[in-house]
């Protein structure tokens, strides 16, 4: 169940910096509205996962998740391109969560 909160944390706050880029520097209402609605839900459900994950653990797996989500929506909708490195680098933070998720003994599995 942690888990699962922490997911829709990454949704939100992946909806969110989407949205940033979409407001334009907040010169466009209706995305700078589902940015602070999303990045506050991201937060509430962040603080939630807390209760149940230590602070390293979550928030390593939120900005990891996030980090990767953000990335390939802005290849997919922004057009940005992605080298090598940025996918290597990308592929090592998804390793990364993947070994504390499958061995680590600090989070509850």
């Amino acid at each position: 169940m942690p888990y699962l909160i922490l997911f829709f944390a990454v949704m939100a706050e992946t909806i969110g910096t989407t949205a940033l880029q979409a407001s334009q520097q907040f010169t466009r209402l209706g995305p700078t509205i589902i940015v602070v609605i999303a990045y506050g839900i991201s937060f509430a459900l962040l603080g939630w996962a807390l209760k149940f994950l230590p602070v390293g653990i979550a928030y390593a797996i939120w900005s990891g998740l996030g980090i990767i989500f953000i990335a390939i929506i802005g290849f997919v909708v922004f057009s940005q391109k992605l080298d090598f490195a940025a996918i290597a680098g990308m592929g090592m933070i998804l390793g990364g969560i993947l070994v504390i998720h499958l061995f680590s003994n600090t989070a509850p599995h």
